[in-house]
């Protein structure tokens, strides 16, 4: 009976010495495992920064675009992988201008809020209906499944020449709305002002 109640207590003890110990090993495991600021999606492998958004130095609107591995070859990868890139950067771009269309508007008084709306509005439709021609792919990166990670984008000069060449197109397709900015600048004047705030 005496060798039962040893054997017990000799059992519970190393169950809960066993317990006691898996956090302990479960906290080492996970210091040893490396942290990374940015991994490639469904996977614990570091990846660049650019693949998780971060801004690139000289690079003023980007985007990332994905290809799915193809037996059609590396270059069809990075040409749907810049397609897909283009497409995103299309609505980057068009947050960019009529951000930049409200601030210039909205600081120089030219007009009301309710019209600076309506114009920041003209623009990024005629943003979406551009070609995004001047966007260049900087990077690209093979993920650990085999899909194909393009960076595209614009630098502040293109940035600036594609916020004006839409803000001039935009008032020629919108003539009754940019009448009303007329009395204080002219089309030309405005749109290199709006596309200034890209440069700086």
């Amino acid at each position: 009976m005496k060798k039962l109640a040893l054997i017990s207590a000799l059992s519970a003890t190393v169950f809960l010495w066993g317990c006691s110990e898996t956090p302990k090993q479960e906290d080492e495991a996970a210091a040893a495992t490396p942290v990374f600021d940015c991994v490639f999606p469904n996977s614990k492998e570091a990846a660049p920064g650019w693949i998780c958004d971060e801004p690139v130095p000289g690079i003023e609107v980007s985007a990332v675009g994905i290809a799915e591995p193809s037996k059609a070859g590396l270059s069809y990868m990075k040409d749907m992988a810049a397609t897909d890139a283009r497409g995103r950067l299309a609505e980057q771009m068009q947050v960019q201008v009529q951000k930049m269309v409200k601030q210039y508007l909205g600081t120089t008084g030219v007009a009301d809020t309710e019209t600076v709306d309506a114009a920041a509005s003209s623009t990024i439709k005629t943003i979406a209906n551009q070609t995004l021609t001047g966007s260049k792919i900087y990077k690209t990166r093979t993920g650990p499944d085999g899909k194909l990670y393009a960076l595209v984008g614009f630098d502040a000069a293109s940035t600036a020449k594609i916020a004006e060449n839409a803000v001039k197109t935009s008032m020629k397709n919108d003539q009754a709305l940019w009448q009303q900015f007329q009395a204080q600048k002219s089309f030309d004047e405005m749109a290199a002002g709006i596309a200034q705030q890209a440069a700086q």
